[in-house]
């Protein structure tokens, strides 16, 4: 007999056990398919390889200055800008509008954000079409580092695995800096970086709410939403991020309006190009190399570029300026200006003239004087005569062709009255004058075959801006000669084994530049010497105080003559807004060596106090001049001109002293006759041994014998 009423229905399972039963195969299900997919993707993973990075080191050459700053970006080798992004210099609020708009569980997912995937598989199995994506950020950097791939379910799950094996190797830091690398902005711009540059004219270290959004939009369509091609889609892309950030919570309601206010870019402004001739050349000599990191200081060199530009814009159309700033102590480059404008054609700005050989005009004159000094035979509050005068056949006058009598060296110098400098040019010696400065690496640059005259202290000689910056950086060291230095992290060079001038006679020099007169309206505090070359080709400005030389410049790369451009009208003034710009005080010169007389006229020795020419005789006085000799080639000597290559030169011959006109013979016959030059050519015949003698009007003679080779 039942229990139950007749009829009644059977006995069931409660129901709490039948959802756990069908819990249980579900994920019993899932399981298995979490690990078909995990046995999939580890045997997809090793059949493709670990993923290939080296598209991401593909990046731009860059020049940057002593701090890191950006001098001038060079195109990578595929013609793209390409600048590496470091986060700590990325505006924090970009990077949060980019993970909220593009990757919201950047920092929790591996790679592959199962969320929004089984979202995007849902959305799309109701509206039959693609309503939202699923790529991550390390997704869409798999695809940037394997471009060309097509948008197949082969594909994305391709990226996918590629995403996983790339979380797996990097940092998440390591992964947005790659991203920020290589995300595409239009056109040949890749990476946050060369975008902010391109369409901001700024570093993306400071970013405003427009324009962090705009750098949002761009990389889901680069090319459809090019500011500088199509600003309206540009705008609306990135009015769109802003209303996202708004309903997210990134962003403030009213702050989204007013970043939807701002204008979009129309156009890309070019690329930062401070120093470019120095960093052409840097990158000329390492081409391999993705940084070059050098001794300038952009802010200074900013300051001085805009300087050369204003001052070459009122001097006249074709006229070009150079301007070197250097660190006395160092040798260090601060600031290099190679032309008033690179990019100028009608400047000729692309030459870079610190490296020009042009004719120094007066600015050598220190340099002559010092080594007098040096010699002990005149101190700078000697007496010596500015009067015209006779030095062989060389008649010198001043830039005013007036003259001053009687003054100091002192004043002579500070006047760069031209008389004094080539009568003690010539109890020096021009060749001693050459020796130093090649001793210390320098070398003067002289016509072919031409011995050293003393023509050559008021600037009958090619040298270049930075030579001559190297050699007044000498003077301010108190004579010690130090290399000029471009690359930051360099050790600093030991100072030429051969000073420049002694300390004494640098310091002697230092203190008669100190007190010249400044321009008009020009505040001083540093020595400085003026030059302009024969013609008004060339006019130039070197400066130095204690810590700093600065070195100017002015004329047409062409080399032809401006009519009244002179160093002191023209590169002087440049000079001194130069050291304004410099920024902060003057620094004192070097203190008083021991052995510096500190005295006046009437306190120095007899010896010392009125500098006699000898050699040289007043215009028109009867004859007293020095005798008569050979200065080159010396007697005995080995000249090499080439008989051995074939092809011979000339040689050189060079008198000094006696009465013009001289007439020189080779094995007594004559060869020829210089009017009032003590200068000559002579073209022999062949190697061998040969007798040069010189002839005076009064009939004095001189005679060598030398080897032609």
């Amino acid at each position: 007999m039942n229990d139950g009423a007749a009829g009644a229905a059977p006995n069931r399972p409660p129901r709490p056990v039948i959802r756990l039963q069908r819990i249980g195969v579900a994920a019993a299900g899932l399981t298995f398919v979490a690990a078909f997919c995990a046995v999939l993707v580890i045997a997809y993973a090793a059949r493709i390889g670990p993923p290939d990075f080296s598209r991401a080191e593909i990046v731009s050459a860059r020049v940057v200055d002593r701090n890191g700053l950006l001098l001038r970006p060079f195109t990578a080798p595929d013609g793209r800008w390409r600048l590496p992004a470091d986060l700590d210099k990325v505006d924090r609020r970009f990077l949060d509008m980019l993970i909220a708009y593009e990757d919201k569980r950047f920092y929790d997912h591996p790679g592959v954000d199962a969320l929004a995937l089984i979202r995007a598989v849902g959305q799309f199995a109701v509206n039959r079409r693609i309503v939202s994506g699923a790529s991550t950020i390390t997704m869409q950097l798999a695809r940037l580092l394997e471009p060309g791939a097509k948008r197949t379910l082969v594909a994305k799950f391709h990226e996918m695995v590629r995403a996983v094996q790339i979380e797996q190797r990097l940092t998440k830091r390591e992964i947005l800096e790659l991203y920020l690398t290589m995300a595409p902005y239009g056109g040949n711009l890749e990476g946050v970086r060369a975008a902010a540059l391109a369409y901001f004219g700024k570093e993306p270290r400071r970013l405003s709410r427009a324009e962090a959004a705009l750098l949002v939009a761009l990389p889901q369509s680069p090319e459809r939403r090019r500011p500088d091609r199509a600003p309206i889609a540009a705008r609306a892309a990135r009015d769109r991020v802003l209303d996202r950030m708004v309903a997210g919570g990134v962003l403030a309601g009213d702050t989204a309006i007013a970043a939807k206010a701002q204008k979009v870019p129309t156009g890309r402004r070019p690329v930062p190009m401070f120093a470019p001739h120095l960093a052409e050349r840097e990158r000329a000599r390492d081409p391999d190399a993705r940084l070059h990191r050098l001794t300038i200081d952009r802010p200074l060199q900013r300051r001085l570029e805009t300087l050369a530009a204003e001052r070459a814009g009122e001097l006249g159309r074709k006229i070009s300026i150079a301007i070197l700033a250097v660190e006395n102590a160092t040798g260090k480059v601060r600031a290099h200006v190679g032309s008033a404008g690179y990019l100028d054609d009608a400047r000729a700005g692309h030459i870079d003239m610190t490296a020009a050989i042009r004719s120094p005009g007066s600015a050598l004159k220190p340099f002559v004087y010092g080594l007098a000094f040096e010699a002990g035979r005149v101190h700078p509050e000697t007496l010596i005569e500015d009067r015209p005068a006779w030095f062989g056949g060389y008649a010198p006058k001043n830039f005013d062709e007036d003259f001053m009598g009687t003054v100091t060296a002192r004043l002579a110098l500070q006047m760069s009255l031209n008389v004094p400098a080539v009568a003690l040019l010539q109890m020096i010696g021009p060749e001693r004058l050459f020796s130093r400065l090649r001793a210390v690496g320098i070398e003067p640059k002289l016509p072919l075959a031409e011995a050293p005259g003393l023509a050559v202290g008021l600037g009958g000689v090619g040298l270049s801006l930075a030579d001559l910056t190297r050699a007044y950086a000498g003077i301010a060291r108190g004579g010690q000669m130090l290399p000029l230095t471009v690359r930051a992290g360099a050790p600093v060079a030991k100072p030429s084994d051969h000073p420049v001038l002694s300390a004494v006679a640098a310091w002697y020099v230092a203190d008669v530049l100190a007190g010249a007169a400044p321009p008009t309206n020009a505040a001083g505090g540093f020595a400085y010497k003026t030059g302009t070359s024969y013609g008004y080709r060339d006019a130039w400005s070197v400066g130095f105080d204690g810590t700093h030389t600065i070195a100017v410049w002015v004329g047409r790369p062409d080399g032809t003559p401006v009519p009244g451009m002179t160093g002191r009208s023209a590169a002087a003034p440049i000079l001194f807004d130069a050291f304004a710009r410099l920024g902060g005080d003057r620094t004192p010169l070097k203190p008083r060596p021991r052995g510096a007389v500190i005295a006046t006229t009437a306190e120095l020795p007899p010896p010392l106090r009125r500098f006699g020419a000898a050699g040289a005789r007043a215009a028109g006085a009867g004859s007293n001049a020095a005798p008569l000799g050979i200065v080159f080639p010396p007697d005995g000597a080995r000249v090499d001109l080439g008989f051995g290559a074939g092809a011979a030169m000339p040689l050189a011959l060079k008198a000094s002293g006696g009465e013009p006109p001289l007439i020189w013979l080779v094995n007594g016959r004559p060869v020829a006759r210089a009017r009032f030059r003590r200068e000559s050519l002579w073209q022999p015949d062949g190697p061998g041994f040969a007798s040069l003698s010189v002839i005076d009007a009064s009939g004095a003679s001189s005679t060598v014998t030398v080897r032609i080779e």
